[in-house]
């Protein structure tokens, strides 16, 4: 039997290799071209990437979405705000964020809810995890904002914790950098990428993933992790289906 196949060279008939994943966007990567807010035109490319994998793959799709496009918690220290307090103001940023990724989500046709670990009733849901599984189980985008709700910890630890929680069969690392490299490939020619790494040569090597918290407990849970280019229009789908894009972190 023949298969179809987009314009991509994608099968549209395959089985995707995972069922649920958890995407991680930083909140620098809806910036785009500006300096600061959200890119219209960005936010809509990541969009438009995430309705391919739900609509034609019928992969369950949940986000953590962080807010240094807006505010990082790590700014409030030279404004002479404690950490604390800026933890919860990043927090804050992140429901913008979502708000702003649910929006969009919904212009294309796409069932969503965004769901908060800091209540506010009148924006969005709070996180229950047997709630959050549902939504995903009906097809619905699940954007999870405000961190873990707690402050000295990072959105990529939530999104380790939430991907643990959701039972995700992986986390979808989006980023500006094509995979896990020996040393930052921005500062040195000479690095070299990594196609598939484990978790211990990870931590040996220190190589930038997520930050040790996060690292740990996706290694604990064996949660796999896959850094790529997010910018690369075509490639959510395509790890979806199997392909070998960016860096797989995975036990070995």
């Amino acid at each position: 039997m023949s298969q179809d196949f987009n314009g991509n060279g994608l099968s549209k008939n395959s089985t995707p290799k995972y069922k649920r994943v958890l995407l991680k966007l930083s909140g620098e990567a809806l910036i785009g071209k500006g300096d600061f807010g959200i890119d219209p035109e960005q936010i809509m490319e990541y969009i438009e990437q995430v309705k391919e994998i739900v609509q034609e793959e019928k992969v369950q799709v949940a986000i953590v979405i962080g807010g240094g496009n807006i505010f990082r918690g790590m700014q409030a220290k030279g404004m002479g705000i404690d950490r604390a307090s800026g933890d919860y103001m990043g927090m804050l940023a992140t429901v913008m964020n979502g708000i702003a990724l649910q929006n969009t989500l919904e212009k294309v046709g796409l069932q969503t809810r965004l769901m908060s670990s800091i209540e506010m009733n009148k924006v969005c849901e709070p996180y229950i995890r047997r709630r959050a599984i549902r939504h995903l189980e009906n097809g619905r985008v699940v954007i999870l904002a405000a961190g873990t709700g707690n402050p000295y910890f990072t959105t990529d630890t939530a999104a380790a914790l939430r991907a643990v929680e959701i039972e995700a069969d992986v986390i979808l690392k989006g980023t500006r950098v094509d995979g896990v490299y020996t040393a930052d490939p921005e500062k040195d020619k000479n690095a070299q990428k990594f196609d598939t790494v484990s978790f211990d040569e990870v931590l040996t090597r220190k190589l930038a993933v997520m930050d040790t918290t996060a690292f740990t407990l996706c290694q604990e849970n064996n949660i796999p992790i896959i850094v790529f280019d997010v910018n690369q229009i075509g490639n959510l789908r395509r790890i979806v289906q199997g392909e070998a894009i960016g860096t797989l972190v995975e036990r070995l």
